[in-house]
Order: C-alpha cells, then sequence, then structure tokens
C-alpha cells in the first residue's frame, strides 16, 4: 500500500489562529456514504490531505473509514466538517459535533464550520460561542464559517471573542465574489470556494477553452488553477476517482496577466446554489 501512496501535492496556507490548511483539497457533498470510503482512500494514496465533508452530506461515517484505511497518519490529513442549520444554537451544535466525531472515528477534526448563517433562525451567534468553545476543548482545531455575508460577518465579530480563521462560499469565474473577497481578506479570513467549477457548467465557455488549448490542459484545469493564483483555498469534488486525480494536476503550470484578464470578463453574478439569506 505504501509504494502507491503519492506525496502530498498541495501548498498549505497559514490561518489566523496559528494553524494551516493543504490549498488544494476534495469536496465530498453528493458522494454516497458507500462510495466516500473507497474515494477518500484513493484520492489520499494520489497525494490530497485535505478532506471537506458536512453533517448534511451523511457520508461522514464513509469519509472517516476512508481516511483511516489510506497508509497515510491522521495527523497528516485535513479533515473539515459542518453543522446543518437544524442543528443552531449553542447546546444543539455541541450535540450536533459530537455525533460528527462519533461517525467520522475521530477524536478531533482540524476545521469546524457553520454550514449556513440561516438568517430567519438568528441563533449563528449561539452557534459560532458552541464552535469558539470547541475549540478551546481542542476538539476543533479550527473554527470557520460557510456561506457568510458581510453582515453576519460583521455580526460575528462584533458579538463574540474570535473572528473565523475561514469563510466558505460559492466562488467560480461567474462569481467570482469580489467585495465578499476583499471583506475576508481584511479581517485575516482565508476565502474558500465551493463549487468552484460552477457545477462543471462553467467549463463549456469557449474562452476557457481558448486557455486550456494554450496551456496543455483541460478547461478544469485552467479554472483550477484559477482559484489557486486568487490564494483561494479550493475544493473541486467528483465520484470518479479518475477525475479526482486530473483535477489535482495543476501545479505544474501558470495562468499569465492576459489569461487572468480574460476569465475576469466571465463575471456575470450567477449562482448555482441558493443565496444564503434566502437558506433556513
Amino acid at each position: 500500500m505504501g509504494a502507491m501512496t503519492s506525496a502530498d501535492f498541495s501548498p498549505r496556507l497559514s490561518f489566523s489562529d496559528g494553524t494551516t490548511i493543504p490549498q488544494f483539497g476534495l469536496g465530498v457533498y453528493k458522494v454516497d456514504d458507500a462510495a466516500a470510503a473507497a474515494l477518500v482512500t484513493g484520492a489520499i494514496n494520489a497525494g490530497y490531505r485535505h478532506i471537506d465533508t458536512a453533517a448534511l452530506y451523511l457520508n461522514e461515517r464513509g469519509v472517516g473509514e476512508g481516511v483511516r484505511t489510506a497508509d497515510i497518519p491522521r495527523s497528516d490529513i485535513f479533515v473539515t466538517t459542518k453543522v446543518w442549520n437544524d442543528d443552531h444554537g449553542y447546546d444543539q451544535t455541541l450535540k450536533a459535533f459530537d455525533r460528527s466525531l462519533e461517525l467520522l472515528g475521530m477524536d478531533y477534526v482540524d476545521l469546524y464550520l457553520i454550514h449556513w448563517p440561516a438568517p430567519a433562525r438568528d441563533s449563528y451567534v449561539q452557534t459560532w460561542k458552541a464552535l469558539e468553545t470547541l475549540k478551546a476543548d481542542g476538539r476543533a482545531r479550527s473554527i470557520g464559517v460557510s456561506n457568510f455575508q458581510v453582515p453576519h460577518l460583521e455580526r460575528l465579530i462584533n458579538e463574540s471573542d474570535s473572528v473565523p480563521v475561514v469563510n466558505q462560499v460559492e466562488l467560480h469565474p461567474w462569481l467570482p465574489q469580489s467585495e465578499l473577497r476583499a471583506f475576508n481578506s481584511a479581517h485575516d479570513i482565508r476565502t474558500e470556494s465551493w463549487s468552484p467549477l460552477a457545477r462543471g457548467r462553467v467549463l463549456s465557455d469557449p474562452l476557457l477553452a481558448g486557455i486550456a488549448a494554450k496551456h496543455g490542459k483541460s478547461p478544469a484545469q485552467v479554472v483550477l488553477r484559477w482559484h489557486l493564483q486568487l490564494g483561494l483555498i479550493v475544493i473541486p469534488k467528483s465520484n470518479s476517482l479518475e477525475r479526482i486525480v486530473e483535477n489535482s494536476r495543476v501545479f505544474d503550470f501558470e495562468l499569465d496577466e492576459s489569461d487572468l484578464a480574460a476569465i475576469a470578463t466571465l463575471e456575470s453574478g450567477e449562482r448555482t446554489g441558493s443565496h444564503p439569506d434566502k437558506v433556513s
């Protein structure tokens, strides 16, 4: 098994709390629990060191099994999971975290996120206070948020004792989130991209095909490289190990200024997921 294992390919970025995260990871949204173990093991053996799951995905058990089966120490793998909207509130969040940890079969996670602000529930501040407790206990090494807009972040920062280390949001060439990225950056919050390929829909754009041909790469590799060069953490997902390996081959080329300028023209504001204010 050891001979199959590739070296870690991803650079690590530092968080404001002093920990680090592999910049390139694997998302497992809509990966069946039964399939998750083999997929995660395969990805780790191909060099991935960062796996992103969530209670909502119903595959934490498979992810944990995949991490244990891989021929890499747990301490070398960065695991993220998230609390779902139904479990907002201080006590509920602590219980939800215990459940996630039990399913993962781990005694800590590297990063625990509030999955959505769910502003209609008006309980994300209390939820955040539970995350602060989990961090103080050492069971969540770092804590952050997902899908938070500027007003949600401002409220958290004003009403609690710590700032999220990361904000994971929908982000791709159609939706580059420039204003939110600037706010995150000003507060030492890393930005992490989910749906980095706009669920594959952006890949049919002829402009990206032209850039891909120029570099001898696929449109997906061009877009993933774009995320990396913007300094973003990126977690593409796939149900195919072959595609997962292909996605990671983005460290042997660089987009030039004309490529980046061309990709910037694709901004349309189009989302593939819901607006955070509408998710409860």
